[in-house]
């Protein structure tokens, strides 16, 4: 492996920080989860109450995409929704009590996983690492805007 194998190799990790959490989830009783409904569930615990749109753009998915996820949480009880007092034709979507007992559970795994991630990085080398994260996904944006 070289430096050219950067994008094969961020994709592996992904693909396994993905099982890791996917793993730990099964033990704790949250079985067929996807990453885009912990993202969903994660960015109601930051905002508490959202419209379907601005969760779609959140998580970076078409609003039809986000319905779907929507609706297999809602089914599963992990949020709920209504209708904007402000916008009938929107919904805003919440979290129930099951999703914010999920939301707990993946603070608990994020913090293991993190550990398990930077173990043996010093605090220069993780704010080093993340900054240089920071400088490819600019280097995406910017280029996309000038796409």
């Amino acid at each position: 492996m070289d430096v050219n194998s950067s994008i094969s190799l961020l994709s592996n990790i992904h693909t396994i920080t993905a099982d890791f959490i996917t793993e730990k989830l099964k033990e704790r009783g949250f079985p067929d989860f996807a990453s885009s409904h912990g993202n969903i569930l994660f960015q109601l615990s930051v905002n508490e109450k959202m419209t379907m749109g601005d969760l779609a753009e959140k998580i970076n998915r078409d609003k039809s995409t986000t319905t779907v996820l929507v609706r297999k949480l809602e089914k599963d009880g992990f949020i709920t929704g209504e209708s904007d007092p402000t916008d009938k034709r929107s919904r805003v979507i919440y979290l129930t009590e099951k999703g914010k007992k999920f939301n707990n559970t993946a603070c608990q795994l994020s913090k293991e996983l993190l550990s398990t991630f930077y173990n043996g990085f010093t605090d220069e080398e993780k704010e080093s690492f993340f900054q240089s994260l920071l400088k490819i996904k600019k280097n995406f944006l910017t280029g996309k805007e000038n796409g």
